[in-house]
């Protein structure tokens, strides 16, 4: 009997045989939604280089993915991957990072890069805990929820992450839940792509922290419920604020053309140099 080789097993380093993900945790199908992106572009790991900060989703590509990997701070980085595409532009980067290393202690670079509009791909994946370090509170926990580091439940407004990056600038803003693997696809597609700052917030399970704090359950149980409770932004612009209330409005929630800082900062230089912008 031949063996069965997975069709994107090519983009995995030869020496990684398993995986720091917890079982039910949707980094799996987060990781497939890039390769399949990159795969379907008719591009290799090669064009690309990934950056990560601190957390479960750090370990999406580093060190599983066969590619250039700069696995930085916690909360910077998109710091370093202004650096790298500074340094090499022709390169396409993409930032994996979680929603408490990007929204949290990394809240600032952010929003100055979706600001900027820097040419880059950030995937958030958005769990609502810190999932790696015990379960505390993070920027997205729902309000009252009992965590590690708020056993009476939680005292802040959450964040909405995406409306935050929006807010700032960037060029392209999408959410999807795990639920929605082949429309992440697609929009990873976009993202690498697209001239400017995108990211894509993908909601995704963490069966072992916030499944178990929530009652929520299993990953099957808790990816049911986004499949249930996801509504696209269509649809969404249809109902009033208390309607949407516990929905997850996914889509792909802008698209559109900015200027660029390293193409605006290249302007600059041909204009300091008397050459015609």
């Amino acid at each position: 009997m031949s063996e069965i080789v997975h069709p994107l097993h090519r983009f995995i380093r030869p020496y990684v045989t398993s995986t720091t993900n917890c079982p039910g945790c949707g980094n799996g199908i987060a990781a497939q939604a890039i390769l399949r992106a990159v795969d379907e572009l008719g591009m290799t790991l090669d064009d690309f280089i990934f950056v990560t900060g601190i957390g479960c989703s750090a370990w999406i590509p580093s060190p599983f993915f066969d590619v250039d990997v700069l696995h930085t701070t916690h909360g910077r980085p998109i710091a370093f991957a202004l650096g790298i595409k500074m340094g090499l532009p022709e390169k396409k980067v993409m930032v994996t990072s979680g929603d408490g290393d990007l929204a949290a202690i990394g809240g600032n670079h952010l929003i100055h890069n979706a600001r900027r509009n820097v040419e880059m791909a950030v995937i958030c994946l958005n769990n609502g805990i810190y999932g790696m370090t015990g379960g505390q509170a993070a920027p997205t926990t729902p309000m009252g929820l009992k965590t590690a580091s708020t056993p009476y439940g939680t005292f802040e407004n959450p964040f909405d992450i995406s409306e935050l990056v929006i807010a700032a600038g960037a060029s392209f803003v999408a959410r999807w839940t795990t639920h929605h693997a082949r429309q992440l696809t697609a929009s990873i597609k976009k993202a690498v792509q697209k001239k400017g700052f995108s990211f894509i917030e993908v909601i995704t399970q963490c069966p072992v922290q916030y499944g178990r704090k929530t009652g929520s359950g299993s990953a099957v149980q808790m990816m049911k419920e986004y499949k249930e409770k996801s509504i696209l932004m269509k649809e969404a612009a249809k109902l009033s604020k208390d309607e949407l209330r516990g929905r997850i409005v996914v889509g792909e929630l802008v698209d559109k053309e900015a200027p660029e800082m390293l193409d605006e900062l290249n302007k600059m230089k041909r204009r300091a140099s008397g050459e015609k912008a």
